[in-house]
């Protein structure tokens, strides 16, 4: 969901003085000194490093997502779209982990940037195709709609902000179609895309390919805007110094908080409705929440497992808070420890487990709970690197 789609309130929240009561045990006196030598530029280089692999990685699974893609649609079969769906489902393993990176105004969601047409949701499936009860409806089925990237992007929220036609969850309604099960995620058939089978076959399989490809396009701009060696983004974000890790702290503290716990959780589990979730046509939000939890997790340590298995690693915020509270970096860690292992506990699928009585829903309580709590200890984190003040988008 984009900023300007987000219903919220933005709250300027004051960070107060360190922590006071915590163990005295809370790290050891060669870690303290390991985390002093660490200063706020070689957290942002890090940072930015962290940002470019996780884009690079994210745009790596979207080309395999495309080449999938390609292929179902050249000869559909039960086969091929299933091959699809699970390219889907592993490029979102690595989009979520980026959302991290989001709510400051950096590329992904400035006044320019393309959050809105990557991962904008809730998508109303109508505006795209047809539902039941309504075989004509969605550009898919208006003849006169010229399938293009540029025409996509520029029906993309018009009209309204549930217009979604473009991003991760156009490709998937398109691939999955309404879900309307209470056990699993939808189930349109190949048939969809067989010339013959279905009105307009050869328009949606357009439509497939040509959001797909815009999608791989806005993320080659993210992974661009952050590439080493150029003058872009990065350049000027690792010359920031002590105010690009404020905007890391405001990113951190703005999807724990409002959205994650708030509009991609509390919002769902407050309504138990399943067009409140994230990804609703896959039944895959449980996901979403934890690679969001992940993301969070990633950047706090300076830590990303790369989609090849490496790792990559150095200097994280955690670093630079040890330096001057080994006991609030410690409290801070593990709380965001919590939050990934409560977020892993959500049983699928999300939206059964969010309806009233179910046995998933104290797992959603207790990771919300989790959420908050980390939020709180990154504003209060900020203040022991210097930070006096955080925007953070609240829900």
């Amino acid at each position: 969901m984009t900023l300007r789609a987000l219903t919220l309130a933005i709250a300027t929240l004051t960070a107060s003085a360190a922590l006071t009561g915590l163990p005295a045990h809370a790290a050891t006196p060669a870690a303290a000194a390991a985390a002093s030598a660490v200063d706020a530029k070689a957290v942002a280089a890090h940072y930015a490093a962290l940002v470019h692999a996780s884009y690079s990685d994210t745009l790596a699974a979207a080309k395999d997502m495309q080449a999938a893609i390609a292929a179902f649609v050249a000869a559909p079969s039960a086969e091929g779209l299933e091959k699809a769906r699970k390219a889907w489902l592993e490029g979102r393993e690595f989009y979520g982990q980026t959302e991290a990176f989001r709510f400051y105004g950096g590329p992904i969601d400035d006044a320019k940037g393309p959050e809105g047409q990557i991962n904008a949701w809730p998508l109303d499936e109508a505006y795209v195709d047809y539902v039941s009860g309504k075989p004509k409806a969605g550009l898919v089925n208006t003849p006169k709609f010229k399938i293009t990237k540029a025409a996509l992007a520029k029906a993309n929220e018009r009209g309204g902000e549930e217009n979604i036609s473009a991003g991760w969850h156009a490709v998937e309604f398109l691939l999955w179609g309404q879900d309307q099960s209470e056990t699993g995620p939808g189930k349109r058939s190949f048939e969809d895309y067989v010339k013959g089978k279905t009105d307009n076959a050869e328009r949606r399989a357009l439509y497939l390919t040509v959001v797909t490809e815009l999608l791989v396009d806005d993320l080659s701009a993210m992974a661009a805007a952050w590439a080493p060696g150029a003058k872009n983004y990065r350049a000027k974000f690792e010359k920031g110094g002590q105010e690009s890790v404020r905007k890391i702290i405001v990113g951190l503290g703005s999807l724990s908080r409002g959205e994650l716990a708030g509009e991609r959780m509390e919002v769902a589990l407050n309504s138990q409705d399943q067009e409140d979730e994230h990804s609703c046509f896959s039944d895959n939000t449980h996901r979403d929440v934890v690679n969001n939890a992940k993301g969070i997790q990633n950047v706090w340590l300076g830590q990303f497992t790369r989609r090849d298995g490496s790792k990559l690693e150095g200097p994280g915020v955690r670093d630079l808070v040890a330096a001057k509270n080994p006991a609030l970096a410690e409290k801070t860690t593990a709380q965001i420890a919590s939050s990934v292992q409560g977020a892993e506990a959500i049983p699928a699928p999300f939206d059964r487990a969010i309806a009233k009585g179910a046995a998933g829903r104290p797992a959603i309580e207790k990771t919300i709970a989790s959420l908050v709590a980390q939020s709180k200890l990154l504003v209060e984190s900020a203040s022991a690197v210097g930070i006096a003040r955080l925007t953070l988008v609240e829900p």
